[in-house]
C-alpha cells in the first residue's frame, strides 16, 4: 500500500529533526556559513589554501550551521576527501548540510553513495530522499525558536540541481526537476498552514544558478552588490523553480555556487539571488581570494544580513536584505 503524502511528510521532517535539531540563539540570530566549489583533492597541496580558508572562517564566524553547496570533493578517493573536509566542521561540533554539484559524482562515487556517506556523519542535517525524488538530499530543514520549543520559525531548503542536461538535444547543465519543485511546494504549503497560513521566512541552497540570475543582473534597475566576472552558467531550460518560490512566498533568498568568480547578490522581484564565495583554490580557476558567504537569519523577521569573509580575514559586501537592496517599483 502506498504511503500517504502526509505520512511521508511527517516521516521526512522527523528524520531531519533526529539528525540535528536547530534553534535560533537567545538573541534571535541564526548564522549560516556557506562553502562552495571547494574542489578538494585529498593529498594535493593545491587544496591546502582551501582547508586554511575553511578553518579561518569557522574560527572567526563561529556559525550555527555550515552548508556546502556543491563541487566539494573532486578527487579520489571521495570518502577520504569527505572525511577530511567534514572533520573540520565535526571537530567544532557545528551542524552542517550538503547539496551536490555537477562534479561531485565524477570520481567513481555515485550520488546515492555520496548521500549515504554524508548522512552517516555526526552533526549532519541531511536525510535521504533517494527513490522518492530526482537526485539526492532534497531536504527541508526547520530552524526552531530560541525558546527551545517545537515551534518552527524559519526553513532552510536544500535542492539537488543536478549535473548536466538529461535531454538528448539540450546541451549544458542540469536543473531542479519538476518533481522536486512539486515536493517543495507541498512542503512550503504544509509549514505555511501550520504557521496560521503565514509563509515562514526561508532560504534555499543549491549549486547551479537559476536562469533568473542572468536576467536579474542584466536589468540595471535591480539593486545588486558584488561583481559578475563571468557569464552565468545556468541550465539552458527553465524548469520553473523561481516561479514556484514566488507563488509560495516563503523563500527570501537563494544561494548557489558553480560560477567561481561571481559573488553578487541581486534583488529580483523581492527574492535575493545570491552567489556564495568560491572556497577552493588552485585545483581549478579562482578569483583573487577564496572565502565564504555568511548569512544571519533573524527570528520572527523576513530579513537577513549577509557578507563575504575572505581568507585574509577581511569582510566585504555586508548588506541587510531587503532594506539595502530595495528596488524601485517596476511599471
Amino acid at each position: 500500500m502506498k504511503k500517504t503524502f502526509a505520512f511521508c511528510l511527517v516521516l521526512l521532517i522527523f528524520t531531519s529533526v533526529n539528525a540535528q535539531k536547530l534553534n535560533f540563539n537567545k538573541d534571535g540570530s541564526f548564522k549560516i556559513v556557506q562553502f562552495t566549489d571547494v574542489h578538494y583533492v585529498h593529498g594535493n597541496s593545491k587544496s591546502d589554501t582551501a582547508l586554511l580558508a575553511i578553518q579561518r572562517v569557522l574560527d572567526a564566524e563561529k556559525p550555527d550551521m555550515v552548508i556546502f553547496t556543491g563541487d566539494i570533493v573532486t578527487g579520489k578517493p571521495a570518502k577520504t576527501g569527505w572525511d577530511a573536509l567534514t572533520k573540520l566542521v565535526i571537530d567544532r561540533k557545528i551542524p552542517f548540510a550538503v547539496t551536490l554539484g555537477n562534479h561531485d559524482d565524477e570520481n567513481g562515487t555515485t550520488r546515492l553513495e555520496l548521500e549515504k556517506i554524508i548522512t552517516s556523519y555526526p552533526y549532519n542535517c541531511n536525510y535521504s530522499t533517494s527513490g522518492q525524488l530526482n537526485g539526492v538530499m532534497n531536504n527541508v530543514i526547520p530552524v526552531y525558536g530560541s525558546e527551545k520549543d517545537m515551534q518552527v520559525k524559519s526553513l532552510i531548503y536544500c535542492f539537488d540541481s543536478g549535473a548536466y542536461s538529461t535531454i538528448n538535444d539540450v546541451p549544458g547543465y542540469g536543473w531542479i526537476t519538476t518533481d522536486i519543485i512539486d515536493w517543495y511546494k507541498k512542503q512550503s504549503l504544509h509549514f505555511t498552514t501550520q504557521n496560521n497560513f503565514q509563509p515562514l521566512p526561508a532560504l534555499a541552497y543549491f549549486h547551479i544558478p537559476l536562469p533568473e540570475y542572468r536576467l536579474a543582473f542584466n536589468d540595471e534597475s535591480n539593486k545588486r552588490v558584488g561583481v559578475r566576472k563571468e557569464d552565468e552558467c545556468p541550465s539552458d531550460l527553465n524548469s520553473g523553480m523561481f516561479l514556484a518560490m514566488k507563488e509560495m512566498r516563503d523563500v527570501m533568498g537563494t544561494f548557489v555556487g558553480h560560477d567561481h568568480v561571481n559573488d553578487y547578490i541581486v534583488n529580483y522581484y523581492d527574492i535575493a539571488l545570491t552567489y556564495g564565495q568560491f572556497t577552493g583554490w588552485r585545483t581549478t580557476y579562482v578569483p583573487e581570494m577564496n572565502g565564504s558567504r555568511i548569512v544571519v537569519l533573524k527570528e520572527g523577521k523576513r530579513e537577513f544580513d549577509t557578507w563575504i569573509r575572505l581568507l585574509d580575514g577581511s569582510v566585504k559586501y555586508k548588506v541587510t536584505f531587503p532594506a539595502d537592496l530595495a528596488n524601485e517599483k517596476k511599471k
